[in-house]
Protein backbone atom coordinates (compact mmCIF):
# COMPACT_ATOMS: atom_id res chain seq x y z
CA UNK A 1 0.00 0.00 0.00
CA UNK A 2 1.64 3.31 -1.77
CA UNK A 3 1.31 6.01 2.01
CA UNK A 4 3.16 8.63 0.02
CA UNK A 5 -0.19 8.69 -2.21
CA UNK A 6 -2.52 8.29 0.44
CA UNK A 7 -1.15 11.48 2.00
CA UNK A 8 -0.94 12.97 -1.60
CA UNK A 9 -4.38 12.56 -1.69
CA UNK A 10 -5.23 14.48 1.59
CA UNK A 11 -3.33 16.93 1.03
CA UNK A 12 -0.73 15.91 3.86
CA UNK A 13 3.41 16.80 3.29
CA UNK A 14 4.49 14.63 6.22
CA UNK A 15 3.13 12.83 9.27
CA UNK A 16 3.55 15.13 12.53
CA UNK A 17 5.84 13.38 15.33
CA UNK A 18 3.06 12.18 17.16
CA UNK A 19 1.92 10.07 13.69
CA UNK A 20 5.72 8.74 13.37
CA UNK A 21 5.98 7.43 16.71
CA UNK A 22 2.14 5.81 16.54
CA UNK A 23 3.07 4.40 13.04
CA UNK A 24 6.39 3.32 14.49
CA UNK A 25 5.08 1.76 17.60
CA UNK A 26 1.82 0.27 15.95
CA UNK A 27 3.27 -1.59 12.94
CA UNK A 28 6.92 -2.08 14.42
CA UNK A 29 5.48 -4.72 17.26
CA UNK A 30 2.92 -6.83 18.33
CA UNK A 31 2.37 -4.87 21.63
CA UNK A 32 -1.10 -3.31 22.58
CA UNK A 33 -0.64 1.10 21.99
CA UNK A 34 -1.97 4.12 23.94
CA UNK A 35 -1.92 6.86 22.39
CA UNK A 36 -2.27 10.32 24.09
CA UNK A 37 -2.01 13.48 22.46
CA UNK A 38 -3.97 16.75 22.31
CA UNK A 39 -7.31 17.51 20.79
CA UNK A 40 -6.29 18.89 17.14
CA UNK A 41 -2.97 16.65 16.58
CA UNK A 42 -4.38 14.52 13.85
CA UNK A 43 -4.83 10.86 16.29
CA UNK A 44 -7.24 9.51 13.82
CA UNK A 45 -4.57 9.42 11.03
CA UNK A 46 -2.04 8.31 13.43
CA UNK A 47 -3.73 4.81 13.82
CA UNK A 48 -5.45 4.76 10.64
CA UNK A 49 -2.40 4.77 8.65
CA UNK A 50 -0.79 2.10 10.30
CA UNK A 51 -4.17 -0.09 10.63
CA UNK A 52 -5.10 0.08 6.90
CA UNK A 53 -1.40 -1.36 6.24
CA UNK A 54 -2.05 -4.31 9.00
CA UNK A 55 -5.36 -5.88 7.45
CA UNK A 56 -6.05 -7.55 4.28
CA UNK A 57 -7.74 -5.74 1.39
CA UNK A 58 -8.83 -8.42 -0.69
CA UNK A 59 -12.75 -9.96 -0.14
CA UNK A 60 -11.38 -13.28 0.75
CA UNK A 61 -11.72 -11.89 4.87
CA UNK A 62 -15.34 -11.53 4.53
CA UNK A 63 -16.13 -14.90 3.60
CA UNK A 64 -19.13 -16.58 1.32
CA UNK A 65 -22.48 -15.33 1.02
CA UNK A 66 -23.90 -12.59 3.09
CA UNK A 67 -21.29 -13.39 6.24
CA UNK A 68 -19.77 -9.96 7.49
CA UNK A 69 -16.62 -10.62 9.02
CA UNK A 70 -14.91 -7.26 9.71
CA UNK A 71 -10.98 -7.67 11.15
CA UNK A 72 -11.21 -4.47 13.30
CA UNK A 73 -13.31 -2.27 15.24
CA UNK A 74 -13.36 0.91 16.06
CA UNK A 75 -14.95 1.92 18.74
CA UNK A 76 -16.54 5.94 19.78
CA UNK A 77 -18.35 7.65 22.37
CA UNK A 78 -20.72 8.86 19.93
CA UNK A 79 -21.82 8.83 16.77
CA UNK A 80 -20.40 12.04 15.05
CA UNK A 81 -17.04 10.45 15.67
CA UNK A 82 -17.51 6.85 14.42
CA UNK A 83 -19.19 8.98 11.23
CA UNK A 84 -15.91 11.34 11.22
CA UNK A 85 -13.76 8.44 11.28
CA UNK A 86 -15.37 6.48 8.96
CA UNK A 87 -15.34 9.55 6.16
CA UNK A 88 -11.24 10.08 7.04
CA UNK A 89 -11.03 6.12 5.85
CA UNK A 90 -12.71 6.53 2.98
CA UNK A 91 -11.33 9.59 1.70
CA UNK A 92 -7.90 7.97 2.28
CA UNK A 93 -8.96 5.48 -0.42
CA UNK A 94 -6.75 2.49 0.35
CA UNK A 95 -8.99 -0.34 -0.98
CA UNK A 96 -10.76 -0.98 2.42
CA UNK A 97 -14.38 -1.07 2.96
CA UNK A 98 -15.81 0.57 5.70
CA UNK A 99 -19.00 1.33 7.54
CA UNK A 100 -20.22 3.56 10.61
CA UNK A 101 -22.82 1.87 13.03
CA UNK A 102 -24.81 3.66 15.54
CA UNK A 103 -28.17 4.29 17.24
CA UNK A 104 -30.92 6.74 16.50
CA UNK A 105 -31.76 4.37 12.98
CA UNK A 106 -32.86 0.50 13.04
CA UNK A 107 -30.55 -2.09 13.50
CA UNK A 108 -31.92 -4.51 10.61
CA UNK A 109 -31.36 -1.43 8.05
CA UNK A 110 -27.93 -1.41 9.20
CA UNK A 111 -27.41 -4.93 8.86
CA UNK A 112 -28.80 -4.83 5.28
CA UNK A 113 -25.77 -1.74 4.37
CA UNK A 114 -23.27 -4.30 6.58
CA UNK A 115 -24.10 -7.45 3.89
CA UNK A 116 -24.12 -5.14 0.97
CA UNK A 117 -20.98 -3.25 1.66
CA UNK A 118 -18.97 -6.25 3.53
CA UNK A 119 -16.67 -3.71 6.00
CA UNK A 120 -13.10 -4.65 6.80
CA UNK A 121 -13.47 -1.78 9.30
CA UNK A 122 -16.53 -0.76 11.21
CA UNK A 123 -16.81 2.60 13.26
CA UNK A 124 -19.18 2.07 15.97
CA UNK A 125 -20.76 3.11 19.67
CA UNK A 126 -20.67 0.51 22.13
CA UNK A 127 -24.41 -0.46 22.21
CA UNK A 128 -24.59 -0.73 18.52
CA UNK A 129 -22.22 -3.06 18.00
CA UNK A 130 -22.98 -5.32 20.69
CA UNK A 131 -26.41 -5.44 19.08
CA UNK A 132 -24.84 -6.58 16.10
CA UNK A 133 -22.82 -9.11 17.57
CA UNK A 134 -25.60 -10.46 19.91
CA UNK A 135 -27.47 -10.87 16.51
CA UNK A 136 -24.73 -11.88 14.64
CA UNK A 137 -24.73 -9.83 12.09
CA UNK A 138 -21.22 -9.68 12.19
CA UNK A 139 -19.01 -12.95 12.53
CA UNK A 140 -16.67 -11.97 16.04
CA UNK A 141 -14.37 -14.37 15.01
CA UNK A 142 -12.31 -12.61 12.33
CA UNK A 143 -11.69 -9.19 14.49
CA UNK A 144 -8.36 -8.93 15.43
CA UNK A 145 -7.50 -5.38 15.72
CA UNK A 146 -10.09 -3.18 18.40
CA UNK A 147 -9.39 0.79 18.80
CA UNK A 148 -10.91 2.64 21.17
CA UNK A 149 -10.78 5.99 20.68
CA UNK A 150 -11.54 8.73 23.09
CA UNK A 151 -11.19 6.35 25.95
CA UNK A 152 -11.71 8.23 28.60
CA UNK A 153 -14.97 8.60 27.58
CA UNK A 154 -15.69 5.07 26.43
CA UNK A 155 -14.67 3.75 29.47
CA UNK A 156 -16.26 5.96 31.92
CA UNK A 157 -18.93 4.11 34.34
CA UNK A 158 -22.00 4.58 32.19
CA UNK A 159 -20.09 2.92 29.56
CA UNK A 160 -18.55 -0.12 31.59
CA UNK A 161 -20.95 -2.74 31.24
CA UNK A 162 -21.67 -2.03 27.44
CA UNK A 163 -17.60 -2.05 26.99
CA UNK A 164 -17.03 -5.17 28.97
CA UNK A 165 -19.52 -7.40 27.07
CA UNK A 166 -18.38 -5.95 23.83
CA UNK A 167 -14.45 -6.59 24.41
CA UNK A 168 -15.34 -10.46 26.01
CA UNK A 169 -17.25 -11.23 23.11
CA UNK A 170 -13.70 -11.09 20.80
CA UNK A 171 -12.15 -14.07 21.08
CA UNK A 172 -9.74 -13.26 18.45
CA UNK A 173 -8.19 -10.22 19.52
CA UNK A 174 -4.74 -9.50 19.56
CA UNK A 175 -4.28 -6.03 19.16
CA UNK A 176 -6.10 -3.15 21.15
CA UNK A 177 -5.19 0.92 20.09
CA UNK A 178 -6.28 2.99 22.91
CA UNK A 179 -7.10 7.09 21.65
CA UNK A 180 -7.64 9.95 24.14
CA UNK A 181 -6.90 13.66 24.51
CA UNK A 182 -6.72 13.54 28.15
CA UNK A 183 -5.05 11.18 30.83
CA UNK A 184 -7.49 8.70 32.33
CA UNK A 185 -6.76 7.57 36.04
CA UNK A 186 -6.75 3.93 34.70
CA UNK A 187 -7.41 0.99 32.41
CA UNK A 188 -9.85 -1.20 33.12
CA UNK A 189 -8.85 -4.77 33.58
CA UNK A 190 -11.64 -5.83 31.15
CA UNK A 191 -9.72 -4.40 28.48
CA UNK A 192 -7.19 -6.89 28.52
CA UNK A 193 -4.04 -4.37 27.83
CA UNK A 194 -0.66 -6.57 27.03
CA UNK A 195 2.20 -6.26 29.82
CA UNK A 196 4.33 -5.89 26.92
CA UNK A 197 1.95 -2.64 25.59
CA UNK A 198 3.67 0.74 24.01
CA UNK A 199 2.52 4.03 25.91
CA UNK A 200 2.68 7.06 23.67
CA UNK A 201 2.33 10.27 25.34
CA UNK A 202 2.21 13.57 23.70
CA UNK A 203 0.15 15.19 26.05
CA UNK A 204 1.92 18.14 28.01
CA UNK A 205 3.13 17.61 31.94
CA UNK A 206 -0.05 19.97 32.97
CA UNK A 207 -2.42 20.07 30.00
CA UNK A 208 -2.30 23.44 28.80
CA UNK A 209 -4.32 25.67 26.63
CA UNK A 210 -2.56 25.86 23.49
CA UNK A 211 -0.65 29.08 22.79
CA UNK A 212 -2.11 29.57 19.85
CA UNK A 213 -5.13 30.27 21.32
CA UNK A 214 -5.88 33.52 23.16
CA UNK A 215 -8.59 33.93 25.85
CA UNK A 216 -10.81 37.10 26.28
CA UNK A 217 -13.52 37.42 29.64
CA UNK A 218 -16.55 39.60 28.26
CA UNK A 219 -18.62 40.89 31.12
CA UNK A 220 -22.28 40.93 30.64
CA UNK A 221 -24.10 43.82 32.35
CA UNK A 222 -27.31 42.15 32.68
CA UNK A 223 -28.13 38.22 34.36
CA UNK A 224 -29.02 37.29 30.99
CA UNK A 225 -26.22 37.50 28.58
CA UNK A 226 -28.34 37.11 25.30
CA UNK A 227 -27.45 40.51 24.54
CA UNK A 228 -23.87 40.90 24.77
CA UNK A 229 -23.71 37.07 22.93
CA UNK A 230 -25.68 39.40 20.03
CA UNK A 231 -22.57 42.04 20.12
CA UNK A 232 -20.24 39.22 20.28
CA UNK A 233 -20.99 37.65 17.11
CA UNK A 234 -21.73 41.07 15.20
CA UNK A 235 -18.49 41.37 15.73
CA UNK A 236 -16.79 38.48 14.50
CA UNK A 237 -18.53 39.27 11.02
CA UNK A 238 -18.45 35.90 9.19
CA UNK A 239 -16.01 34.07 10.86
CA UNK A 240 -16.81 30.50 12.01
CA UNK A 241 -17.97 30.38 15.78
CA UNK A 242 -19.30 27.62 18.18
CA UNK A 243 -21.29 28.54 21.47
CA UNK A 244 -21.01 26.35 23.98
CA UNK A 245 -23.83 25.92 26.51
CA UNK A 246 -24.63 23.11 29.36
CA UNK A 247 -27.83 21.97 28.67
CA UNK A 248 -30.13 21.16 25.63
CA UNK A 249 -33.17 23.77 26.52
CA UNK A 250 -30.66 26.59 26.51
CA UNK A 251 -28.80 25.32 23.34
CA UNK A 252 -32.46 25.83 21.51
CA UNK A 253 -33.13 29.23 23.58
CA UNK A 254 -30.35 30.83 22.38
CA UNK A 255 -30.61 29.62 18.50
CA UNK A 256 -34.54 30.71 18.50
CA UNK A 257 -32.79 34.14 19.81
CA UNK A 258 -30.18 34.55 17.51
CA UNK A 259 -32.52 33.06 14.39
CA UNK A 260 -35.07 36.03 15.56
CA UNK A 261 -31.80 38.83 15.39
CA UNK A 262 -31.12 37.73 11.81
CA UNK A 263 -28.22 35.68 12.42
CA UNK A 264 -27.44 32.19 10.33
CA UNK A 265 -26.87 29.26 12.52
CA UNK A 266 -26.61 25.43 13.39
CA UNK A 267 -27.98 24.33 16.44
CA UNK A 268 -26.70 21.12 17.77
CA UNK A 269 -27.63 18.59 20.91
CA UNK A 270 -28.22 15.13 22.10
CA UNK A 271 -32.38 15.53 21.53
CA UNK A 272 -32.23 15.99 17.72
CA UNK A 273 -32.77 12.82 15.26
CA UNK A 274 -29.65 11.94 13.55
CA UNK A 275 -30.84 13.13 10.16
CA UNK A 276 -31.20 16.72 11.86
CA UNK A 277 -28.11 16.51 13.53
CA UNK A 278 -25.89 15.70 10.08
CA UNK A 279 -27.97 18.56 8.69
CA UNK A 280 -27.23 20.48 10.98
CA UNK A 281 -23.26 19.49 11.13
CA UNK A 282 -23.09 19.84 7.35
CA UNK A 283 -24.56 23.46 7.41
CA UNK A 284 -21.68 25.00 10.05
CA UNK A 285 -18.99 23.05 8.18
CA UNK A 286 -19.38 23.83 4.97
CA UNK A 287 -19.96 27.55 5.49
CA UNK A 288 -23.80 27.37 5.23
CA UNK A 289 -24.22 28.75 8.94
CA UNK A 290 -21.75 30.92 10.33
CA UNK A 291 -22.49 29.99 14.17
CA UNK A 292 -22.94 26.88 15.82
CA UNK A 293 -24.95 26.74 19.17
CA UNK A 294 -24.25 23.25 20.89
CA UNK A 295 -24.18 21.42 24.07
CA UNK A 296 -20.46 19.30 24.51
CA UNK A 297 -21.51 17.01 22.34
CA UNK A 298 -20.38 19.33 19.64
CA UNK A 299 -16.95 18.94 21.73
CA UNK A 300 -15.63 15.59 20.84
CA UNK A 301 -15.14 14.19 17.57
CA UNK A 302 -15.97 16.98 15.50
CA UNK A 303 -12.92 17.58 13.12
CA UNK A 304 -13.95 20.81 11.39
CA UNK A 305 -11.30 23.00 9.95
CA UNK A 306 -11.10 26.95 10.21
CA UNK A 307 -13.01 27.33 13.48
CA UNK A 308 -11.82 30.68 14.84
CA UNK A 309 -14.15 31.52 18.35
CA UNK A 310 -15.10 29.56 20.99
CA UNK A 311 -17.57 30.90 22.89
CA UNK A 312 -18.22 29.90 26.70
CA UNK A 313 -21.56 30.86 27.35
CA UNK A 314 -22.36 28.90 30.11
CA UNK A 315 -18.92 27.90 32.04
CA UNK A 316 -17.77 24.28 31.67
CA UNK A 317 -18.31 22.24 34.62
CA UNK A 318 -14.97 20.27 34.17
CA UNK A 319 -11.09 20.76 33.26
CA UNK A 320 -11.73 17.71 31.03
CA UNK A 321 -14.55 19.71 29.39
CA UNK A 322 -13.09 22.83 28.73
CA UNK A 323 -9.90 21.17 27.19
CA UNK A 324 -12.33 19.80 24.75
CA UNK A 325 -14.18 22.63 24.12
CA UNK A 326 -10.99 24.82 23.37
CA UNK A 327 -9.35 21.86 21.23
CA UNK A 328 -12.15 22.49 18.55
CA UNK A 329 -10.13 25.73 17.30
CA UNK A 330 -6.38 25.89 16.91
CA UNK A 331 -6.67 22.88 15.16
CA UNK A 332 -3.21 21.65 13.61
CA UNK A 333 -1.30 24.91 13.22
CA UNK A 334 -3.88 27.46 13.06
CA UNK A 335 -4.46 30.00 15.99
CA UNK A 336 -7.76 30.33 17.44
CA UNK A 337 -9.56 32.49 20.10
CA UNK A 338 -11.73 31.54 23.08
CA UNK A 339 -14.38 34.00 25.32
CA UNK A 340 -15.67 33.57 28.38
CA UNK A 341 -19.35 35.35 28.81
CA UNK A 342 -19.70 36.62 32.77
CA UNK A 343 -22.27 38.51 34.80
CA UNK A 344 -21.82 40.54 38.05
CA UNK A 345 -22.18 36.61 39.67
CA UNK A 346 -20.00 34.38 37.84
CA UNK A 347 -15.97 34.07 37.39
CA UNK A 348 -13.61 31.98 35.15
CA UNK A 349 -12.98 28.93 37.32
CA UNK A 350 -9.39 28.03 38.69
CA UNK A 351 -8.83 25.16 36.66
CA UNK A 352 -8.84 27.61 33.68
CA UNK A 353 -6.53 30.01 35.18
CA UNK A 354 -4.62 27.59 36.05
CA UNK A 355 -4.20 25.46 32.49
CA UNK A 356 -3.63 29.11 30.43
CA UNK A 357 -0.54 29.86 29.83
CA UNK A 358 -1.12 33.33 28.73
CA UNK A 359 -3.16 36.11 30.59
CA UNK A 360 -6.91 36.05 30.21
CA UNK A 361 -7.61 39.76 28.36
CA UNK A 362 -10.53 41.61 28.87
CA UNK A 363 -12.54 41.92 25.67
CA UNK A 364 -15.53 44.48 24.30
CA UNK A 365 -17.16 43.86 21.57
CA UNK A 366 -16.87 46.69 18.92
CA UNK A 367 -19.60 49.30 18.15
CA UNK A 368 -19.63 52.08 16.02
CA UNK A 369 -21.39 55.20 16.29
CA UNK A 370 -24.82 56.72 14.28
CA UNK A 371 -25.72 60.44 15.20
CA UNK A 372 -24.22 60.43 18.54
CA UNK A 373 -25.73 57.10 19.57
CA UNK A 374 -24.55 53.46 19.65
CA UNK A 375 -25.43 51.28 16.41
CA UNK A 376 -24.03 47.29 16.17
CA UNK A 377 -22.93 46.37 12.48
CA UNK A 378 -25.15 44.68 10.09
CA UNK A 379 -25.78 40.80 11.12
CA UNK A 380 -23.31 38.80 9.04
CA UNK A 381 -24.73 36.18 6.54
CA UNK A 382 -22.51 32.88 5.51
CA UNK A 383 -21.06 32.45 2.14
CA UNK A 384 -22.26 29.39 0.83
CA UNK A 385 -25.87 27.90 1.66
CA UNK A 386 -26.69 23.72 1.42
CA UNK A 387 -28.87 21.98 -1.15
CA UNK A 388 -30.64 18.85 -0.46
CA UNK A 389 -30.93 16.79 -4.03
CA UNK A 390 -32.53 13.74 -3.30
CA UNK A 391 -30.28 11.68 -5.59
CA UNK A 392 -27.06 9.75 -4.62
CA UNK A 393 -25.04 6.74 -5.16
CA UNK A 394 -27.78 4.15 -5.37
CA UNK A 395 -29.12 5.94 -8.01
CA UNK A 396 -25.16 5.81 -9.47
CA UNK A 397 -24.56 9.67 -9.12
CA UNK A 398 -21.15 10.82 -8.84
CA UNK A 399 -19.67 14.80 -7.27
CA UNK A 400 -18.94 15.00 -10.94
CA UNK A 401 -22.44 14.72 -12.09
CA UNK A 402 -23.63 17.18 -9.27
CA UNK A 403 -20.90 19.47 -10.87
CA UNK A 404 -22.15 19.11 -14.13
CA UNK A 405 -25.34 19.62 -13.05
CA UNK A 406 -25.38 22.78 -10.82
CA UNK A 407 -23.10 24.08 -13.79
CA UNK A 408 -24.33 22.67 -17.15
CA UNK A 409 -28.39 23.47 -15.53
CA UNK A 410 -27.82 25.69 -12.65
CA UNK A 411 -25.92 28.43 -14.43
CA UNK A 412 -22.67 28.24 -11.78
CA UNK A 413 -18.94 28.12 -12.16
CA UNK A 414 -16.78 25.84 -10.59
CA UNK A 415 -15.79 28.48 -7.92
CA UNK A 416 -18.98 29.09 -6.95
CA UNK A 417 -19.78 25.23 -5.92
CA UNK A 418 -18.58 24.64 -2.48
CA UNK A 419 -18.24 21.13 -0.71
CA UNK A 420 -19.90 17.89 -2.07
CA UNK A 421 -21.02 14.79 -0.10
CA UNK A 422 -22.76 11.89 -1.62
CA UNK A 423 -25.10 9.49 0.23
CA UNK A 424 -26.29 6.95 -0.44
CA UNK A 425 -29.95 7.76 -1.25
CA UNK A 426 -29.22 11.71 -1.38
CA UNK A 427 -26.78 14.22 -1.81
CA UNK A 428 -25.53 17.91 0.34
CA UNK A 429 -23.96 20.39 -1.99
CA UNK A 430 -22.77 24.08 -0.90
CA UNK A 431 -23.20 26.94 -3.03
CA UNK A 432 -22.47 30.07 -3.22
CA UNK A 433 -25.83 32.00 -1.41
CA UNK A 434 -26.11 34.43 -3.67
CA UNK A 435 -26.90 32.19 -6.58
CA UNK A 436 -29.18 30.02 -4.77
CA UNK A 437 -32.36 31.05 -6.32
CA UNK A 438 -30.83 31.23 -9.98
CA UNK A 439 -29.89 27.58 -9.12
CA UNK A 440 -33.88 26.64 -7.71
CA UNK A 441 -35.42 28.76 -10.71
CA UNK A 442 -32.67 27.60 -13.33
CA UNK A 443 -33.09 23.67 -12.25
CA UNK A 444 -36.90 23.27 -11.66
CA UNK A 445 -37.85 20.19 -13.92
CA UNK A 446 -34.34 19.24 -15.50
CA UNK A 447 -33.01 16.01 -14.47
CA UNK A 448 -29.86 14.66 -13.40
CA UNK A 449 -28.84 11.76 -16.27
CA UNK A 450 -32.37 11.39 -17.27
CA UNK A 451 -33.82 11.19 -14.11
CA UNK A 452 -36.16 13.92 -11.91
CA UNK A 453 -34.38 14.71 -8.55
CA UNK A 454 -35.86 17.37 -5.43
CA UNK A 455 -33.63 20.50 -4.98
CA UNK A 456 -34.44 22.07 -1.95
CA UNK A 457 -32.76 24.14 0.19
CA UNK A 458 -31.29 22.77 3.82
CA UNK A 459 -32.95 25.15 6.51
Amino acid sequence: MDIQKILTKLRITELNEMQQHAAEAILGSDGDVVLLSPTGTGKTLAYLLPLVQSLTPNPSPNGEGDLVAPQALVITPGRELALQSDNVLKSMGCGLRSMACYGGRPTMDEHRVLKEVRPHIIFGTPGRLNDHLDKENISRYGIRWLVIDEFDKCLEMGFHAEMQKLIKSLPGLKRRILLSATNAEQIPQFVNMAKKGTLIDFLPEEEQTSERVTLYEVRSPQKDKLETLRQLLLGFGDASSIVFLNYRNAVERVSDYLKEQGFTISCFHGGLDQRQREDQLYRFSNGSANVLVATDLASRGLDIPDIQNIIHYHLPESEDGYIHRVGRTARWDASGRTFFILNSEESIPEFIIDHSPLNIEHYEPPQKMVNGQCSMVNVPAPKMTTLYIGKGKKDKISKGDIVGFLCKKGGLTSDEIGRIDVKDRYTYAAVKREKLQQVLRQTQGEKIKGVKTILEPVK
